[in-house]
Parts: C-alpha cells; sequence; structure tokens
C-alpha cells in the first residue's frame, strides 16, 4: 500500500531509485502511479537531494495541462512514496527511436514542452534535465514533463551553477563551469527539436567527453542530406534556440511567438 487510500497493483516500471506501481484510489477508483523509493539505499547525497526535490517542485507546478501531476506524497526515514498521473508506456524517446516527425507533429510536441517551461521560468523554476526519456504522454496523448529532481530555483538576481543534465541535451554554459540561468532549459528543447526532425543530435562523439567538447563548441549545421526537406522556418528556431550565446538565446516566452510554432510546424 502507499497509504491506506491508495492500493497497489502491478509493477509498471523500475528505475535506479524505486519501482513504480499501478495504483488505484479506493475512495474514487481513479488509477494513478505509484513511486516507491527505498531511501535506505541512497548513500550518495545528491541522489537524496534530487529525490526530495522532485515532490517538492511538483507540488508547487501543479496543476499545468503539461506538466505531471502529483496527487499525494509521503515519507519516513526509510521509503518516499509519490502518487502521480499514469502516463502511456512510451515516452518522447521511445518515440523518437521508432521515428522521425512531421514538421507539424514535432511544432505539437514542442508547444507542448515549451508552454511546461513557461509556466515554470514565470514561477522562478529550471528544470536543467530536460531530455526525451523526462517527457511523457497521457492516455490521450498530451504531453506531460517530469523528473524534477535536479530543478532548481532562480531569478534575475540569483543566477544557477553546479554540472548537471546529460550527455548530448546539456548546454554549453554548464559544461564550462559558468553561472547561467533558465535558458538551459531551451537549449535542450532545441537539441530535442533537432532530434524530431532528423533523427540525430546536433552535437555527439563516441563517447561523453567527445559530446561534451562537441556541445561546447556549439558549432550548429544543418547537412543538406539531413535537412533537404526541413523548412527554413524550422531552422530559423532551431539557430534562435541553440544559440551559444545565453543572452542571445530565445526564452520560452520567445519560442512561443515564433513564426513556426505559431503555425504549426505548416
Amino acid at each position: 500500500m502507499c497509504t491506506t487510500q491508495y492500493e497497489l497493483c502491478e509493477e509498471i516500471g523500475r528505475g535506479r531509485f524505486g519501482t513504480v506501481f499501478r495504483c488505484f484510489d479506493i475512495t474514487t477508483n481513479e488509477i494513478y502511479a505509484c513511486k516507491i523509493i527505498n531511501k535506505t539505499v541512497l548513500t550518495d547525497s545528491t541522489d537524496r537531494q534530487c529525490l526530495q526535490n522532485e515532490p517538492k517542485y511538483m507540488t508547487l507546478l501543479s496543476p499545468h495541462p503539461n506538466i505531471l501531476q502529483i496527487y499525494h506524497f509521503t515519507e519516513n526515514d526509510d521509503v518516499l512514496t509519490i502518487v502521480i498521473q499514469l502516463c502511456q508506456t512510451l515516452t518522447l524517446f521511445d518515440k523518437i527511436v521508432k521515428t522521425t516527425f512531421s514538421e507539424p507533429q514535432s511544432a505539437s510536441i514542442m508547444v507542448q514542452l515549451i508552454s511546461a517551461l513557461n509556466h515554470c521560468h514565470n514561477l522562478g523554476v529550471a528544470h536543467r534535465d530536460i531530455k526525451p526519456d523526462n517527457i511523457f504522454f497521457d492516455s490521450m496523448g498530451i504531453l506531460k514533463l517530469g523528473d524534477f529532481g535536479s530543478a532548481e530555483w532562480f531569478s534575475e538576481e540569483k543566477k544557477m551553477s553546479g554540472i548537471v543534465g546529460t550527455p548530448y541535451y546539456v548546454a554549453p554554459e554548464i559544461l564550462m563551469g559558468k553561472e547561467y540561468d533558465e535558458k538551459v532549459d531551451i537549449w535542450s528543447c532545441g537539441v530535442i527539436l533537432y532530434l524530431m526532425l532528423v533523427g540525430i543530435p546536433p552535437f555527439y562523439g563516441d563517447d561523453a567527453v567527445q559530446i561534451f567538447e562537441a556541445v561546447v563548441k556549439g558549432n550548429l549545421r544543418f547537412p543538406t542530406r539531413l535537412f533537404r526537406s526541413v523548412s527554413s522556418s524550422a531552422k530559423d528556431l532551431l539557430r534562435k534556440m541553440l544559440c551559444k550565446d545565453p543572452s542571445r538565446r530565445f526564452s520560452a516566452q520567445q519560442v512561443l511567438i515564433h513564426p513556426w510554432i505559431l503555425s504549426g510546424g505548416n
């Protein structure tokens, strides 16, 4: 049992920190997902902090149509239990592995993702680990941004620091050890958009070191063989999201009013 209100059903997922079960609310018969984390196996203070961050930020940011909703969480010395919205098994990563996306499909996903981030940024929260694995879909196919374990507060006066993120998606200023702002999330979204359109990331290498070197160089290219059928408007948005200079990089609000987004990728 997650709590006396929720009854556990079958296991539907397993991660580094714990196990996810399908569960239902015995008072309403609504179906949810229940993430149960064994805190006793967490020896790293960073891992422990990430797990404590997740329910805190999800509670602050809910409800939003494109953010994974949290319904309940409890914690004791040994276990952290989080009841969240039940989503489809396939993440955006799984979908990208299967196929490339048309421009309208990519625009539909991007407007939902950026809408979620615009909400976060307006509340002074940066996600800091945007990647396809953290992007889910509900039963109706609506995008839900999840995994806020690396999230952090920011403001005009308070920049962020620290190496966080995932190879391919991490912004160059993070890897360069600089203080940074919420636009690191926009860089990561730009990588995802590039990946959706052509099936490969814009910056890559044979290992993490080579990937990081490519990211820091930030040499954005549009190979003809890959981008022959991609519109100039989509490429313009990519340039503005994957701008190495954060002061010139688009904000979430600017992305939302770019012509390619407003036209639905048409």
